[in-house]
């Protein structure tokens, strides 16, 4: 049954999911072949597996792990597992999991794996046959798949660097997962440590960079939930004396209520220019200079001293270790709700998109940097739900504001409704109204004009 998950493809350092899978396939049955024979000579045979793959593989080989291990017994089982699953940080964030990954792993045949902060696997969803193919090859609940137990693994990568990562079929350090193609990428609580690990899994599918983004969007959404639900439980470890400075905040734009900053569990109001910097510092992690900044902020090009004055206060809010200066940068992560609609487009999910938009970014601003953002994302969100064809996703931008009196948005979505339903002759209602509108106002233009 482990012919159920066949397939893959990765992108790390250069290489997109998809390309080359011949290549990386032939390359790395050569280094097993070296490695069948002792592997002592897998340092000095650069370009037959990628960097962050040989690496592993090297730790691997040095902590005794036998590429031909087919045992899993020694996991964690039965009622242990759910008592220990149940308690977990990450279960906090599973339906919002659900919403987003699980539901449409049993319609697709691919699996999602949710591990633990040490590789430990707490739960496999998906169709009964391919979640049992996946427990033939090693990922089933309970079982411990860190790198020092069963060798180079997605999973395992992420626990170790803490980065996203991909690892397809023979990449694998054990023979028994080479049918295995894996994306996954970590789960941060609010104080930036890693909480657990969010993996789909599957054949030539996963072999997209989408599949990579999707896994990113929903990680970066369960974060933001665990940084709400910190929130909500009232916890303040800003208060107290014992508590470490913050290692990550969270920032909300989108919308016409006040800017948020999450600090520690801490919901913060921020000011509209607070906002501002704090936003585009996010969008120029390389850093922006006084003089840069000024210009992003304002159209009549601010003075440095009252770039300086803002930065001054703004560290009075978020602490003085946040920031870095000449240039201006972040020094600590910033998990923004710009940032989670953007993974969730480019991974190709416009409904989780449309539900994240909850209306343009910091829209009283008249910042230009803020502007360009702005626009990109509505347009970039916009054409996404036009070209969509979704019914559910049109029905819901079309009732916001944005898409409330967007002509082509309500044209599509007439198109996905069939034309003997009482809603289609809603909606045809509804752009006839748009047309006279539009009409009138072309009419009164061309008055004017004379």
């Amino acid at each position: 049954m482990v012919s159920n998950l066949a397939g893959g493809g990765q992108p790390h350092h250069g290489v997109e999911p998809g390309s080359q899978l011949g290549a990386l396939e032939t390359y790395a049955a050569q280094a097993h072949g070296y490695l069948s024979v002792g592997g002592d000579q897998l340092g000095q045979l650069p370009g037959l597996l990628r960097p962050m793959v040989l690496e592993s593989w090297l730790r691997s080989v040095r902590g005794g792990v036998d590429p031909m291990d087919d045992g899993d017994g020694r996991g964690l089982r039965g009622a242990d597992l759910e008592r220990y699953r149940d308690a977990h940080a990450i279960a906090a964030v599973m339906p919002l999991v659900d919403k987003l990954l699980l539901r449409d792993a049993t319609s697709t045949g691919l699996i999602v794996v949710v591990a633990d902060q040490f590789g430990r696997v707490l739960s496999v969803h998906g169709n009964a046959d391919r979640v049992q193919a996946a427990a033939e090859a090693g990922l089933r609940e309970g079982n411990d798949l860190s790198e020092r137990r069963v060798g180079t693994n997605a999973i395992g990568l992420v626990v170790r660097t803490g980065r996203a990562a991909w690892i397809h079929g023979p990449e694998h350090f054990l023979h028994r997962m080479h049918q295995i193609t894996g994306a996954a990428a970590p789960v941060h609580d609010p104080d930036g440590r890693l909480v657990g690990v969010l993996m789909i899994a599957g054949g030539v599918r996963v072999a997209r960079p989408e599949i990579l983004a999707l896994v990113k969007a929903a990680a970066t959404a369960a974060e933001m939930d665990l940084l709400l639900a910190a929130v909500r439980s009232g916890q303040d470890r800003r208060g107290r004396t014992d508590a470490p400075a913050p290692e990550r905040l969270g920032l909300e734009v989108l919308g016409l209520g006040q800017p948020q900053l999450t600090v520690a569990g801490e919901r913060v109001p921020l000011s509209q220019r607070h906002a501002e910097i704090l936003l585009l510092l996010a969008e120029h992690t390389e850093g922006l200079s006084a003089d840069h900044l000024a210009l992003l902020l304002d159209d009549a090009d601010l003075d440095n001293a009252t770039i300086r004055a803002a930065m001054s206060r703004l560290r009075s809010v978020v602490g003085s270790n946040v920031f870095g200066s000449r240039p201006y940068r972040l020094r600590v992560p910033i998990a923004t709700d710009v940032e989670a609609l953007r993974a969730a487009l480019d991974s190709g999910d416009v409904d989780t998109a449309v539900r994240l938009y909850a209306g343009p970014v910091l829209p009283r601003s008249t910042a230009p940097g803020v502007i360009d953002i702005r626009d990109e994302l509505r347009v970039r969100l916009r054409t996404a739900v036009l070209r969509s064809g979704d019914a559910s996703v049109l029905s819901r931008w079309t009732a916001g504001a944005e898409g409330r009196d967007d002509a082509a948005a309500w044209a599509a979505y007439r198109a996905t409704v069939d034309r003997e339903s009482p809603l289609y002759a809603q909606i045809e209602a509804k752009i006839r109204v748009l047309d006279r509108r539009m009409g009138a106002d072309a009419t009164q233009l061309q008055r004017f004009d004379s």
